[in-house]
């Protein structure tokens, strides 16, 4: 299971199909779900999507944080 400060992501089985949630960390007692995907043929599948989404999102967070860096260093 890939895990990040911020990002983690659950695989479970309902009704014969994978689920995918990516669980975002508000602060360090409340998460909240940021994405899902429902209906995954296999345990593999959902981890895979799983994984990658997560990267996904923490480079898209990495992104923005480095944006607003370089808007506050530019401003200054």
């Amino acid at each position: 299971m890939a895990q990040s400060k911020k990002f983690v992501f659950r695989v479970a089985q309902e009704n014969g199909a994978w689920t995918t949630e990516i669980n975002r960390r508000v602060t360090s007692r409340v998460s909240v779900v940021t994405t899902s995907q429902v209906g995954f043929a296999t345990e593999a599948e959902a981890q895979a999507w799983g994984q990658a989404k997560v990267q996904e999102l923490l480079q898209a967070t990495n992104i923005n944080e480095l944006n607003k860096r370089r808007a506050m260093k530019d401003t200054h």
